[in-house]
C-alpha cells in the first residue's frame, strides 16, 4: 500500500508521515525532496546544473541548495529546468525504494507528487491544506528564510485539484491519523 501526502511548503507533510509511522510499525516514509537533495551529489547532475545555472550555484565544490533554491523558487521555468536535469536520477531512487519496501506501507511525501507517475500509484491520497500564515511561520523557522523568500517559494509552487485527493486536512489531526491507521 502507498499513501501519498501532498501540500505546499510548511503544511506538515513530514510531520503527518512521522505520525503514521508512529502508529503503524509496518509503515516507512520517503521524503522525495531528500531524494532530490541526494541526486545533487551525482557528478553528472552537478555538471548539468552548473551548465544550466552557472558557477554561482557552487559553494565549497558542491551544489549549494540554498543558491539553487533562490533561482528555482523564483521561477517555474527555472524549476522545470532543475526537474528536467534531476528527474531521471530521482525516479531510479524512488523506484528502488518502492521495490525494496513493497511489503510495507509506504508513505510518500512530496509537494510535486501529483505531477509524477507516483501519484496514481497511491492507494490513499492526502492533501494538507494549512493556512498560508501557519505555513509561512513554519517554513521561515525551519528553513531560516525571510517572508520574501517564502513568498517567492509560494509563487513557484503548484496548485492542487482537491478532487484528486481522498482526504483534505486543514490542520494536522492526531485523531485522523489513528482512524487512518486502523483502516490500513
Amino acid at each position: 500500500m502507498i499513501i501519498g501526502i501532498c501540500g505546499k511548503s510548511g503544511s506538515g507533510k513530514s510531520t503527518l508521515a512521522r505520525q503514521i509511522i508512529k502508529h503503524n510499525n509496518n509503515a516507512i516514509h520517503l521524503d522525495i525532496d531528500k531524494i532530490g537533495h541526494q541526486v545533487l551529489l551525482i557528478p553528472e547532475v552537478k555538471k548539468e546544473l552548473v551548465k544550466s545555472f552557472g558557477d554561482c550555484i557552487i559553494q565549497e565544490n558542491n551544489i549549494s541548495r540554498k543558491k539553487l533554491g533562490e533561482i528555482v523558487f523564483a521561477s517555474r521555468m527555472e524549476m522545470k529546468k532543475l526537474s528536467d536535469i534531476t528527474w531521471d536520477y530521482m525516479q531510479k531512487e524512488i523506484d528502488k525504494f518502492l521495490i525494496d519496501n513493497k511489503d510495507k506501507i509506504i508513505v510518500l511525501d512530496w509537494l510535486l507528487l501529483p505531477l509524477s507517475k507516483y501519484f496514481n500509484m497511491c492507494n490513499i491520497k492526502i492533501l494538507l491544506d494549512e493556512p498560508y500564515e501557519i505555513r509561512e511561520q513554519r517554513a521561515m523557522k525551519r528553513d531560516n528564510i525571510s517572508k520574501e523568500k517564502f513568498l517567492s517559494r509560494e509563487k513557484a509552487s503548484i496548485n492542487f485539484n482537491t478532487k484528486d485527493f481522498d482526504y483534505i486536512l486543514d490542520k494536522n489531526e492526531e485523531e485522523f491519523v489513528k482512524r487512518l491507521v486502523k483502516l490500513l
